[in-house]
């Protein structure tokens, strides 16, 4: 699944059950050239700071953790 969010994002979702939420506007935690990620299945994602979003990732970082998450 290849879902475009409100002009804002888009979302992948993954035969493991999967979904990345990759978003980028003034609405998100984002910047010039950075986005805020996601991820969820029967639960969010929690990243380092116990946190079910992370903001200001670089396009390597957006990369990284679509392939970790795809991969679960």
């Amino acid at each position: 699944m290849l879902n475009i969010t409100n002009g804002t994002g888009f979302q992948m979702g993954f035969e493991n059950g999967w979904t990345v939420s990759v978003q980028f506007s003034k609405f998100h935690y984002s910047g010039q050239n950075t986005a805020e990620i996601a991820a969820w299945c029967d639960e969010w994602h929690r990243f380092e700071d116990d946190g079910m979003v992370k903001g200001w990732c670089t396009a390597n970082e957006v990369a990284e953790f679509i392939t970790f998450i795809s991969q679960k």
